[in-house]
């Protein structure tokens, strides 16, 4: 996967990158090589000019591929990004401290074949999904492990607890 896509921090690195499975492009095939059945039929029996209507469905077909080819995902140590696009290209950055919840869900024929989508929920923006990808546990697990989802860690060290506490009894004792 290239880098010239999204901007690294100097102390950033992948933890992980993926993209979904070729499948997802299935019901777009199936679409296009319908059209292009639909049209072979009809050049056949009908008229030869309508043989053109190959051409859409091969159109939809190669969409359908490219769509799935130019999606990509990214965990970084500091946040998750979503690329998509094929004309154009749209970029999501999500830092990890944005990030609220996270899920995954697998249909039946993901649970069959090993495949799932991560569900992120972002802070103040709209959720991101990584659809089709493999081993989506253990892809929610990694995005939760580092975005500090220790609910019942106690922020900072010892040290600077007692520094904390060192400063609240010199106030108390000027107030006093």
């Amino acid at each position: 996967m290239s880098d010239d896509w999204w901007f690294r921090h100097t102390d950033e690195r992948v933890a992980w990158e993926g993209q979904p499975r070729l499948s997802a492009a299935l019901p777009g095939v199936g679409v296009g090589i319908a059209v292009c059945t639909l049209a072979a039929a009809a050049a056949v029996l009908a008229d030869p000019r309508a043989a053109i209507g190959v051409a859409p469905g091969v159109g939809v077909m190669a969409w359908a591929i490219l769509r799935v080819r130019r999606t990509k995902y990214l965990l970084t140590t500091r946040a998750v990004w979503l690329k998509h696009g094929i004309a154009g290209r749209t970029v999501h950055r999500v830092g990890l401290n944005k990030v609220q919840n996270t899920g995954y869900s697998r249909s039946l024929t993901g649970s069959a074949f090993g495949y799932g989508t991560v569900t992120i929920e972002v802070a103040g923006g709209d959720d991101l999904q990584f659809r089709r990808i493999d081993d989506p546990e253990t892809v929610q697990a990694a995005i939760t492990d580092r975005a500090g989802s220790d609910e019942d860690g106690i922020p900072g060290s010892a040290t600077q607890w007692q520094s904390v506490l060192s400063v609240v009894r010199e106030i108390r004792a000027e107030i006093e």
